[in-house]
C-alpha cells in the first residue's frame, strides 16, 4: 500500500493550525499583565488546568514511541504509567500545598532561600537548556515521520510548527498555552481512541484476533517480576517511574506554574489528580495501538515494508499505518493529533522558560523594580528568542545520527 494524504486531510490539518492560532488571539485579553501572562491571574478551573497538565505530560515522543515500544516488544514500559498515581498522591499531599503557600512563580526561588543565589542560578540554567533540547527533540521527532511518509520537507515542517507555537504563546501567554493544551489533548485522545477502535475491526476475524495473536507472542507482558536490578523488571520500571514522576511534579517549572493558575487549592488538587490519572488509561490506549499494529501486520503479510522490522524504526510504524490504511479525513485528524502532542509540549516549554528568565534573572539581577510594561516586553522578547532557539535546535537535530539518543544524552547531562 502507498501513503496517501488527500485534500480533505489537508483541510483538517490546516483547520487545526488555524484554530490553534485563533485560540491564542482569543485569550490574549487575559495576558496583558505579567500576572495574567505567567499565572492566568490564578483564576482557572481545575478541569482546564488538569487537561493542560496531561497535555504537558504527553508529547509527540509519547504518541509515537509508546505504540512503537508495544509493537516491537511488550507492555513492560506501561509500568512507568502505573507509577503515576503514587507520584500524583505525593504531589497533591506535599508539593502542591508548598508551592501554593510560597506563591513564588519560579520553581527555583526556594533554592535561593535554602542554599543561596548560586543554587537558583544553577537550577535555572539547567532547566532552560533542558527545555531547548526538549523542544528541539520533540519538533524533530514529530517532523521525521511526516517527512518519511508524506515526503514533506522536514525543515519546513519544523519551521511552520515552531513559528505557529511561538506566535500563539507570544500573544496569549499561559492562558493560551493552557487552553490550546486542553484542546490539543482532547484532539489527541479522540484520535488515539478512534484509531484503536478502527484498528481492531480491520482484522479478518475481528477484535478477538488482536488478543489471540498478542497472547501467542506474549505482547501483554509487563516484564519479569524477578529481583534482578540488571534488567527492566516490573519493579525496576515501577521505581524508576516514581522517581522520574516525582521530578516532574516536584521541580519542573511546567508543572509548578500550573499549580498556581488554579483559582483555589481545591481546584489545584483536582487539576493534578485529573492530569495524573488520565495519563494511565491514555498511555494504555497507546500501548494497545502498538499491540493491535503487531496483530494487524501479522495478518496482512507484505503490507509493512521490511525496513520497519528493525526495532530502531518501530516508532514509524504507527504513522505509516495512519497514512496508508486509515480513511481520508481520519488520516488528517491523526496527523493533527501528532502535531498536537508536539505543540502542547513546545508551548509549555516556551512559556515556562520565559517565566524563569523574567523572575530568576531579569527581575532578580537586572531590573528588580521594572514596571509591568517592561516585564511584559521581557516576556515577549524571551518567548520569541526561545522559540527561535528551540527551532534551531530541532533543525540541528536533522544532522544527528540519532535524535532520540541525543535527547536522552542531553537530558541526562542537564
Amino acid at each position: 500500500m502507498t501513503p496517501h494524504f488527500t485534500p480533505l486531510d489537508l483541510v483538517v490539518l490546516g483547520a487545526y493550525f488555524l484554530a490553534t492560532l485563533l485560540i491564542g488571539f482569543w485569550v490574549s485579553r487575559h495576558s496583558r499583565s505579567v500576572e495574567g501572562h505567567t499565572t492566568a491571574e490564578r483564576n482557572l478551573p481545575g478541569w482546564l488546568t488538569g487537561l493542560s497538565i496531561l497535555g504537558t505530560y504527553v508529547s509527540s515522543i509519547s504518541f509515537l514511541a509508546l505504540p512503537g515500544k508495544a509493537f516491537a516488544s511488550n507492555w513492560n514500559p506501561f509500568v512507568f504509567s502505573l507509577s503515576l498515581p503514587v507520584a500524583t498522591w505525593i504531589a497533591v499531599r506535599w508539593f502542591l500545598p508548598f508551592y501554593r503557600r510560597e506563591a513564588h512563580v519560579s520553581a527555583y526561588a526556594h533554592l535561593e532561600e535554602r542554599f543561596g543565589p548560586w543554587a537558583r542560578i544553577y537550577a535555572g540554567v539547567c532547566y532552560l537548556l533542558t527545555q531547548l533540547a526538549r523542544m528541539g527533540a520533540v519538533m524533530y521527532l514529530m517532523a521525521l515521520p511526516m517527512n518519511v511518509l508524506l515526503g514533506w520537507d522536514i525543515r519546513g515542517i519544523i519551521i511552520v510548527t515552531g513559528v505557529t507555537v511561538t506566535l500563539y504563546t507570544f500573544v496569549g501567554g499561559i492562558v493560551a498555552v493552557i487552553w490550546t493544551d486542553a484542546i490539543q489533548t482532547v484532539v489527541l485522545m479522540l484520535g488515539a481512541v478512534l484509531c484503536a477502535a478502527l484498528m481492531i475491526f480491520k482484522l479478518p476475524e475481528g477484535p478477538s484476533q488482536v488478543f489471540a495473536i498478542a497472547a501467542q507472542h506474549d505482547k501483554f507482558s509487563l516484564g519479569s517480576f524477578g529481583a534482578s536490578l540488571a534488567e527492566p523488571t516490573f519493579w525496576v520500571v515501577l521505581v524508576y517511574g516514581v522517581v522520574i514522576n516525582l521530578q516532574n511534579f516536584g521541580i519542573d517549572q511546567n508543572y509548578v506554574q500550573r499549580y498556581l493558575t488554579a483559582r483555589s487549592d481545591a481546584e489545584a488538587r483536582k487539576s493534578v489528580w485529573l492530569g495524573g490519572l488520565l495519563y494511565v488509561p491514555l498511555s494504555a490506549v497507546f500501548f494497545f495501538i502498538g499491540t493491535a499494529l503487531f496483530s494487524y501486520y501479522a495478518t496482512h503479510a507484505g503490507e509493512l515494508p521490511a525496513v520497519y522490522a528493525d526495532p530502531a524504526r518501530s516508532d514509524s510504524v504507527f504513522p505509516y499505518f495512519i497514512v496508508t490504511v486509515l480513511p481520508s479525513g481520519i488520516t488528517g485528524l491523526l496527523v493533527a493529533a501528532i502535531f498536537a502532542a508536539a505543540m502542547s509540549t513546545v508551548s509549555s516549554s516556551l512559556n515556562s522558560s520565559a517565566t524563569i528568565l523574567l523572575n530568576d534573572y531579569f527581575r532578580r539581577y537586572w531590573r528588580p523594580q521594572a514596571s509591568d510594561a517592561a516585564c511584559m516586553r521581557m516576556l515577549r522578547v524571551t518567548t520569541i528568542a526561545w522559540g527561535f532557539l528551540g527551532t534551531l535546535v530541532a533543525l540541528a537535530m536533522t544532522h544527528a545520527r540519532s535524535a532520540l539518543d541525543t535527547w536522552w544524552m542531553l537530558a541526562g547531562i542537564l
